[in-house]
C-alpha cells in the first residue's frame, strides 16, 4: 500500500501556491500550540487520562485520509480508518499475519488450488442492522473492477478468473468472472491459477465489500468522489462505524454493535488525527493528546533510544521507500541518466545520519527476506560510474541538464532527504534539481496524473509475498505511475509466476523480473523501512507484526501511572 503504502504537481512555479502552502503549515503549527497548551497551561485532564477512562484511543494518524470508499484509496492513513470499519472475508491474525476467519466463518479449498468456498457467518451485519449476504461481495467485486471508477488496485482482482479480462473489455459479462454467490451465505471464487497469497488479498481494503444501497443512493456505483463515505452516510460492516468526520481536524469511529463479533471489542472510540507534522505530533505525545504516533522524529529518536523511554517502538516493517521517475519527461526517458541519478545517491548517509531507527539501505525494491526471497541486484553508490553515463547520455559534467523538480507529500522527513538527495546530485553530478511539497491529497493527484517529475514514493507490503511489490510496476497499473511499460516483465509477473510448480521456481521468476525492472531503473530505491512510533504504555494488547497492522478490536486501554515521558526535550 502506498503508505502504505506507500502513497502531482499543479503549478510548481506559483508564487501563490507556495503561499497558500506556507499559511497552511503555519495554520497546522498554530493548532498544535493551542492544542499544546490546552493541555498543559490549564492543568486538566489530557486526552490520554480522559481516554483511558472512557475507552476513546487518541491515534496519531500521518495525514488527512483521500478517501474511505475501499475501492478508491491508496494510502496508509486511509487503510488505518478502512481497517476499523470494515472488514472482509478473512482477517490477519495480529502477530502471525496467517489467515483467520472474519466475515467468512469457515472455508474449503479444492485439491487443485484454484476454487475456493467460503461461508458467511449469519450474525454478520451492516451497521444499519441489515443482513450481510454473499451477494454483496459480488457485486461489490463487480463494481471495484468498473473501469470508470479508476480503482488504482483493480490488479489485486487479476488472480480471479476472466477478471483482468474483466477489466480490460475482453469480456463484457461479469457473469464469467470467477465469483459467485451460491446462496445468501456462500461465495464460491474460481482462480486462474493456485495462488499461494489468495487468502491474504482477502483482508485487503480493496476487495472489501461496500454496501450497495448506500453507494447508490448518493450516485452510479462506478461514480467516483460520491458523498457516500461522509459522516451520517456511510453504512460498514467491521467492529467501529464512524461518527465524525472533521477535515483537517480529526476522524471518529465508535462500536458498532451490529457487528458480528461485538461482544470482543473493548474500545469505545478511536479518534484519529492528521499528524502531518511529526514535530508537533511528538509534542502532543508527550503532553498527553495522543496514544500513538504515526511516526517519530529521527532526531527525538535518540534521545528516547539513550534514556530508555519503553514508549519508542522499533521494529521490521515490509515496505521500502523509493523514488518514481516519470520516465515520459525528455531527461528522464533515458535509463542512463536514471541509472546516474540512482548511482549517486548515498542511503547509507540518508539512514545513518538522517533516519537513525535501523532502516536498511536499499539496492532493490523487495525486501530481502520476503517469503524466502532475496532480490537479486547490481545497484550500487559510484559517482564516477554514475557521472561516465550522465555523459554518455549528453550531459557531460551535467552540462545541458534541465533543472528537475522532486515531488514530496508534506512531511519533515520527506523534505530532509529530498534536501540530502538535491545536494548529492549537485556534488556528484552538477546538475540543479528543485524541491515541492504538495498536501497529501494533492500530492497524490499529481502523482497519479503523471504530473511530476520525480516524486517520492514508499511501498508497504499488502500481504507478504514479492508479488506485493512487483506486481506493482505492469504496463498502465493504477499504482505504477512512472510512464514506464515493460511486456516481458509483465509476462513474467502475470503468467510465468503463476504457473510455477515450485516456491522455489516462482522466487526465480521474480528474481528475473526484478533484474529488469533494476536495469530499466523507473523508481529508485532509497531505504527498507522500519516502523517507528511512540506507544502510550496505557495501550494493552497491541500486537507487533511485519506489516504493522493494528487489529483494533483486540485493543484495550488502562492507565499506568508508573511510565512518564517526562524529560525528553
Amino acid at each position: 500500500m502506498s503508505h502504505h503504502t506507500e502513497w502531482k504537481n499543479r503549478n510548481p512555479s506559483s508564487r501563490k501556491s507556495t503561499i497558500s502552502k506556507t499559511k497552511i503549515n503555519a495554520a497546522a503549527v498554530l493548532l498544535a500550540a493551542v492544542v499544546l497548551c490546552l493541555s498543559g497551561c490549564g492543568g486538566g485532564e489530557t486526552n490520554v487520562s480522559k481516554g483511558n477512562r472512557t475507552g476513546t484511543l487518541h491515534w496519531g494518524n500521518g495525514t488527512e485520509p483521500q478517501s474511505l470508499d475501499p475501492h478508491l484509496a491508496t494510502g496508509v492513513p486511509e487503510h488505518h480508518i478502512i481497517s476499523a470499519i470494515m472488514e472482509g472475508l478473512v482477517l490477519k491474525d495480529s502477530t502471525t499475519l496467517e489467515p483467520k476467519p472474519g466475515v467468512a466463518e469457515t472455508w474449503e479449498i479444492s485439491p487443485d488450488g484454484r476454487i475456493y468456498t467460503f461461508h458467511l457467518r449469519h450474525n454478520a451485519r451492516w451497521s444499519n442492522g441489515d443482513p450481510h449476504l454473499a451477494q454483496d461481495y459480488v457485486w461489490s467485486w463487480w463494481r471495484a473492477l468498473q473501469p470508470a471508477l479508476g480503482n488504482l488496485y483493480a490488479y489485486m482482482f487479476y488472480s480471479i478468473s476472466n477478471a483482468q479480462e474483466y477489466y480490460e473489455g475482453q469480456i463484457t459479462d461479469f457473469d464469467q468472472v470467477g465469483v459467485k454467490a451460491l446462496d445468501d451465505y456462500t461465495l464460491q471464487v474460481t482462480l486462474e491459477n493456485p495462488t499461494p497469497y489468495f487468502l491474504q488479498l482477502l483482508d485487503h481494503y480493496s476487495l472489501f465489500p461496500v454496501h450497495r444501497a448506500t453507494v447508490e443512493k448518493f450516485g452510479a456505483a462506478d461514480e467516483r468522489g460520491t458523498r457516500w463515505t461522509y459522516e451520517g452516510n456511510i453504512v460498514t460492516n467491521g467492529p467501529f462505524q464512524l461518527t465524525e468526520w472533521q477535515i483537517n481536524r480529526r476522524v471518529v469511529v465508535e462500536r458498532n454493535p451490529y457487528y458480528w463479533d461485538a461482544d470482543t471489542v473493548k474500545l469505545n472510540k478511536i479518534v484519529f488525527y492528521p499528524t502531518e507534522n511529526v514535530v508537533s505530533e511528538e509534542r502532543m505525545f508527550r503532553t498527553g493528546q495522543l496514544h500513538y504516533t504515526g511516526s517519530v522524529p529521527g532526531d527525538k529518536i535518540p534521545v528516547y533510544q539513550k534514556s530508555g523511554d519503553p514508549a519508542l517502538k522499533i521494529a521490521p516493517f515490509l515496505g521500502t521507500y523509493f523514488y518514481r521517475f516519470n520516465t515520459d519527461v525528455d531527461q528522464l526517458k533515458d535509463k542512463r541518466v536514471r541509472r546516474a541519478l540512482a548511482m549517486t545517491i548515498d542511503r547509507e548517509q540518508i539512514t545513518e545520519r538522517i533516519l537513525k531507527s535501523g532502516q536498511i539501505p536499499a539496492y532493490a525494491l523487495t525486501p530481502p527476506g520476503t517469503m524466502g526471497y532475496y532480490p537479486p541486484s547490481n545497484l550500487r553508490f559510484d559517482p564516477e560510474a554514475a557521472r561516465k553515463l550522465l555523459a554518455e547520455a549528453g550531459y557531460p559534467n551535467g552540462e545541458g541538464f534541465p533543472v528537475t523538480q522532486i515531488l514530496y507529500n508534506t512531511s519533515e522527513g520527506h523534505r530532509k532527504i529530498a534536501v540530502a538527495i538535491q545536494q548529492m546530485w549537485k556534488k556528484y553530478l552538477n546538475i540543479n534539481v528543485t524541491l515541492l511539497n504538495q498536501e497529501w491529497k494533492v500530492y497524490l493527484d499529481s502523482e497519479s496524473a503523471g504530473d511530476y517529475q520525480i516524486s517520492r514514493a514508499s511501498w508497504i507490503g499488502d500481504y507478504v509475498d514479492p508479488n506485493s511489490f512487483l506486481d506493482m510496476f505492469l504496463c498502465g497499473g493504477g499504482n505504477n505511475r512512472t510512464g514506464w511499460c515493460n511486456k516481458e516483465y509483465d509476462h513474467l509477473i502475470l503468467d510465468k509466476a503463476p504457473t510455477a510448480k515450485t516456491h522455489a521456481e516462482r522466487l526465480e521468476i521474480f528474481a528475473q523480473a526484478e533484474t529488469i525492472l533494476l536495469e530499466e531503473l523507473p523508481i529508485v530505491p532509497i531505504y527498507i523501512y522500519t516502523s517507528n512510533h511512540l506507544v502510550s504504555p496505557s495501550i494493552k494488547n497491541k500486537a507487533t507484526n511485519l506489516l504493522d497492522q493494528t487489529m483494533y478490536k483486540e485493543i484495550y486501554l488502562e492507565a499506568d501511572k508508573s511510565a512518564s515521558t517526562e524529560g525528553i526535550n
